[in-house]
C-alpha cells in the first residue's frame, strides 16, 4: 500500500469521525443523518454531469448497497440515540474489518498477507478494547456503571451492515471505472429515499428541523461524500479487506472530537487501546 494511499484513507477516517460526531451532537440523530445525506445528494447531483457514468457492470450492486445503507443511517441513529459516541462508534466501527477479512478470501478471491491479518486484528482489537474501558463520568465517580444494551445491540447489528456494504462496494467501485460517480449515484439514491420516508412520515417536524439545523446537511454532507468517495477510490488502488482495517483508524480522530466537543472521558485504559490502533495502522502501512 503506497504512502498516498495511506494518506488518503486516513483523511477520510477523519471525515468519517467528523460527520459522526454531527450525527450524535444533533438533538435527532434520525433526522440529522437526514440532512448529511441530503446534503451529500445535492452535493452529487450537481457534480454528476461533469463525470463519466459507472460502467452498466456496476449498477446492480449500487442498487444493492442503496438498500444496505438505509439500515445503515437507520441503525447508527438508533445506537447514537441510546449511547455515548465513544460506546457506539467503537463497537460498529471496529467489528467491521474482522467479518470483510473474513469475508473477503471466499467472496472476492483476495489474499492477505500475515502481516496485514496481523494489523487487522491489531486495530480491531484496541477499538474493541475501547469499547470494553468505556465509562460515563457518573461511573468513573463511583457510582453504578449504567446498562447501554440497546446501544451496543444496534451498534453491533449495524457492523454487520457496514461489513456488507463494504464488500459490496469494493466490488462495485472496482466494476464501475468511476468510482467517485458511483459514490454521488449512491448518495443521490439514499437521499431519495430517505427523504421520502422522512416527509411521509414526519414532514412537520422534519422541517422545523431542517430549517433549525441546514448547516448540517452542508457540513455532513460534504464529510460523509468526501469520506466514501475517498475509501472507494482506495479500495480500486488495494485490498478491500486492508483499506477497511486501515480506515478504521477513524476512531483516533473520533476519540479527540468527544474530548474536545463533546465533552466525553477517556480513562488510561481507552488510551493503552489507541494506541493499539496506532500500532495497527503503521503495520498496515509497512505490510
Amino acid at each position: 500500500m503506497s504512502g498516498l494511499v495511506v494518506a488518503v484513507i486516513l483523511f477520510a477516517a477523519l471525515l468519517h469521525a467528523g460527520w459522526n460526531a454531527l450525527v450524535k451532537a444533533g438533538k435527532d440523530a434520525f433526522f440529522t443523518s437526514v440532512l448529511v445525506v441530503s446534503g451529500a445528494g445535492a452535493i452529487s447531483l450537481a457534480a454528476l454531469p461533469f463525470l463519466p457514468a459507472p460502467a452498466p457492470a456496476s449498477w446492480p450492486m449500487l442498487a444493492a448497497t442503496t438498500a444496505i445503507h438505509y439500515f445503515y443511517f437507520g441503525l447508527m441513529a438508533a445506537a447514537y440515540r441510546h449511547g455515548d459516541m465513544s460506546l457506539a462508534y467503537p463497537l460498529m466501527r471496529g467489528s467491521a474489518p474482522l467479518l470483510v477479512a473474513l469475508a473477503s478470501a471466499p467472496l472476492l478471491g483476495e489474499q492477505l498477507t500475515a502481516k496485514q491479518y496481523a494489523a487487522v486484528a491489531c486495530i480491531s482489537a484496541g477499538i474493541f478494547s475501547m469499547a470494553l474501558a468505556y465509562r460515563r463520568p457518573d461511573a468513573a465517580a463511583g457510582g453504578a456503571q449504567p446498562r447501554h444494551g440497546r446501544a451496543v445491540a444496534y451498534a453491533l447489528l449495524n457492523a454487520c451492515v457496514i461489513a456488507c456494504y463494504t464488500l459490496v462496494d469494493g466490488v462495485g467501485a472496482r466494476r464501475s471505472g468511476a468510482p467517485v460517480a458511483y459514490t454521488m449515484w449512491l448518495f443521490v439514491f439514499a437521499a431519495a429515499g430517505l427523504l421520502a420516508w422522512t416527509l411521509l412520515r414526519r414532514r412537520a417536524e422534519f422541517r422545523a428541523y431542517a430549517t433549525a439545523y441546514w448547516r448540517a446537511a452542508a457540513l455532513g454532507g460534504a464529510g460523509t461524500l468526501g469520506s466514501y468517495a475517498l475509501s472507494l477510490w482506495a479500495m480500486t488502488m488495494a485490498p478491500v479487506a486492508a483499506v477497511a482495517a486501515l480506515r478504521e483508524t477513524a476512531i483516533l480522530f473520533a476519540a479527540a472530537i468527544a474530548v474536545i466537543f463533546l465533552r466525553e472521558k477517556i480513562t488510561p485504559q481507552r488510551y493503552a487501546a489507541i494506541a493499539l490502533i496506532a500500532c495497527g495502522a503503521a503495520l498496515m502501512r509497512y505490510a
